[in-house]
């Protein structure tokens, strides 16, 4: 029997595997059956090339659990250890000392194992002791047993096996107990050893037994993995079947995926994989780290932020690559320049296959645009240069739906939709049926209207307006239809100032109060066939509000109230008559206050041009109060002019009618509001 020490320049190694990496503990099976693999898959190539000549026998490797003794056992039948060679790689661990060591990853614990060659290592974060039971393929190769309690004292000894190969046996620690249970093993095999390249057993399958009344074991090996996953095929060789039936294995309850890309590239970097775009029908199903690295064929991680552009995390699928560099525990990305390049790969490769989709079949992609451009527009925001690859395969849909590329649409709206500054307006709608009425005065004026009713439609158009030249983007309602795309000048009320005020202050009296919603009222010459009451959004305003739900720094714009113009068209009918009727009911009553206003405004004028140009300190308290006392009196006498309209407003059903009418058109009459609205047209019906 051979005794001695692990050649570890630190007291003990064991508890700083523990302490640091007990968050990642369940990486230990993965590192073990990956490691029984590697040697398997040296058995095969030895006798491939014809070093080794005996029987390869049953390759599998097994994993069984004694939750009796406390242990699991992971057995190969791969070319196994001599003496020597357990020395050689298990017992000589060679880093320095623990003090630079901790002080060196003391900020990033997951960069301990495998940046010193520890994946063996790693079965001491559940086990208080481990045994390995090994014989070399080589030619009277004896077995050997070695045995590590957890310190850095080791034993070797003679052992008892037939043939080639390794076992390890795991004595779990009372704290890691979880591991005993069999459910929680095959959670982990499945997890991380589904497409080993080597068949792996757990038990046995099992079956319903109707004498027992209850699952029993067959004769028959349970293997946990696809030893030849579909990524590992030739693309020329598979149908479209065969990537929708794996698609189905890894994502069980999802519907189809749209499409699909197969990776296969061998230079400057060995990568294969399949990616697939799911079919997303709101917001919920939005889910990122639903695609799965490998490292030939192990399960790494699918937190993949670091080696696939952000707007493809959106994806789901595999990526399989040796070359992409892995700390210790092969969980955490080390970012690099291979890293990088794999990443411009995968973005170029997604991009040629999307523009081969659409000029092979555009009828087809166009179906799928809905559901595609959630994607695309990700990519075009986040990605800087994505945008110059895309828009060859980026489509706009209008309200009629029917799409176009970029450069098509351009082409269709250039005529019609230039404003007086030779500016391309793009207009949209984000939904349908909401701004229908806006979009057929729209329609009626000649002009088209996109529907932009995507998540991520609204935040791409700043990007947009950046990248094509001379335009920009209008909501459809967000001003009167004259004035969507500015022509000429804005046409003037022939309305005085009085006029448009008092018009002004009798709606704006009427206006109902609308949590976070705030109206201004404005009047506008918008011609006679127009309708008479019209609310609009400031295009800028409403962008804003919409883009701070996306863009961290801007929540200030998302508390601000949403504020409304209520456009009243001076040359109406309706609108003529209240105006009429203001001065016919109200001229008794409003010629004196206006009188009055008028003197009152003069004789301000007078105060301040007596005192203009003079330091504060050079005005007399008389010329202070003056001014003051003026300044009241205008304001008590606006009040009371206020009043009076008011008053008018309140009783006047017509004014009412046209606020609702236009609140009924934006959906914001709701409530006992609608329900007077209801009854008073049936009474103006009467």
């Amino acid at each position: 029997m051979q005794k001695g020490n692990i050649g570890v320049t630190t007291e003990n190694i064991f508890p700083v595997i523990k302490k640091f990496l007990y968050s990642d503990q369940e990486i230990f099976l993965r590192e073990m059956v990956s490691n029984a693999v590697d040697a398997t898959q040296k058995m095969k190539t030895l006798a491939e090339k014809g070093e080794y000549k005996g029987e390869l026998g049953d390759l599998t490797v097994r994993v069984s659990l004694d939750a009796d003794k406390g242990t699991i056992t992971i057995s190969d039948h791969g070319i196994g250890m001599t003496e020597e060679e357990i020395d050689k790689y298990i017992n000589q661990i060679a880093f320095s000392g623990v003090t630079d060591f901790l002080e060196k990853y003391k900020d990033n614990v997951n960069n301990i194992i495998g940046h010193f060659g520890l994946g063996f290592y790693s079965a001491f974060m559940v086990s208080k002791k481990v045994e390995i039971i090994t014989r070399s393929y080589k030619e009277d190769a004896k077995a050997v047993k070695w045995s590590c309690d957890g310190s850095p004292a080791y034993e070797i000894d003679d052992a008892e096996r037939a043939d080639h190969g390794s076992d390890i046996i795991l004595y779990i620690d009372d704290d890691s107990k979880e591991f005993l249970d069999k459910s929680k093993l095959e959670q982990l095999l499945n997890k991380y050893c589904k497409f080993l390249p080597v068949s792996v057993a757990f038990g046995k399958k099992q079956e319903w037994s109707k004498e027992e009344s209850k699952m029993v074991d067959t004769q028959e090996d349970n293997i946990i993995n696809n030893v030849a996953p579909l990524w590992t095929s030739t693309p020329s060789t598979l149908k479209d079947e065969d990537y929708k039936s794996f698609y189905r294995t890894l994502y069980p309850m999802h519907d189809e995926p749209l499409f699909w890309i197969h990776l296969n590239v061998d230079y400057p970097f060995n990568l294969t994989g399949i990616l697939y775009f799911p079919r997303i029908k709101n917001s919920l199903e939005l889910q990122k780290n639903k695609i799965q690295l490998y490292c030939n064929q192990v399960f790494v991680t699918d937190q993949v932020e670091g080696i696939v552009p952000e707007f493809l995390t959106l994806l789901h699928g595999v990526i399989d690559s040796p070359d992409i560099p892995l700390n210790v525990s092969r969980s955490y990305l080390q970012s690099d320049r291979e890293v990088k390049k794999i990443s411009t790969y995968i973005t170029k490769k997604v991009s040629d296959r999307l523009k081969a989709i659409f000029n092979e079949d555009r009828k087809a992609y166009e179906e799928k645009w809905d559901d595609l451009k959630l994607f695309i527009n990700y990519g075009i925001l986040t990605e800087e240069n994505f945008y110059d690859r895309a828009k060859d395969f980026s489509l706009f849909k209008d309200t009629e739906g029917k799409y176009f590329t970029f450069d098509e649409y351009k082409t269709l709206i250039e005529a019609a939709q230039k404003d007086k500054n030779d500016n391309l307006v793009y207009l949209y709608a984000t939904n349908k049926d909401d701004q229908y009425s806006y979009i057929k005065a729209a329609q009626d004026k000649g002009y088209s209207v996109l529907l932009f009713d995507g998540q991520l439609d609204v935040p791409c158009i700043q990007t947009l307006e950046q990248k094509f030249e001379k335009s920009h983007f209008t909501r459809v309602d967000s001003d009167t239809v004259d004035h969507l795309i500015q022509k000429d000048d804005k046409p003037k009320t022939d309305l005085s100032d009085n006029e448009r005020d008092n018009l002004s202050a009798v709606f704006q009296s009427q206006v109902p109060k609308i949590e976070k919603a705030e109206f201004i009222v404005e009047v506008n010459a918008l011609g006679a066939e127009q309708r008479p009451v019209v609310i609009t959004q400031n295009e800028w305003m409403r962008r804003m509000k919409e883009m701070s739900r996306y863009q961290s720094g801007m929540g200030f714009y998302g508390q601000m109230p949403d504020t409304f113009n209520i456009v009243l068209n001076s040359d109406h009918r309706l609108i003529k008559d209240v105006l009429s009727n203001i001065a016919s009911q109200l001229s008794s009553d409003l010629q004196p206050i206006e009188a009055e206003i008028k003197g009152q405004e003069a004789r301000l004028a007078a105060l301040n041009q007596q005192t203009e140009g003079k330091k504060p300190e050079e005005i007399t308290q008389e010329q202070k109060d003056d001014k003051a006392n003026t300044q009241k009196a205008i304001d008590d006498q606006k009040a009371k002019k206020e009043s009076v309209l008011g008053s008018f407003a309140a009783n006047n059903d017509i004014v009412h009618q046209l606020i609702d009418l236009a609140l009924l058109q934006n959906g914001m009459l709701k409530g006992e509001a609608l329900d007077k609205f209801l009854r008073r047209s049936v009474d103006l019906i009467k």
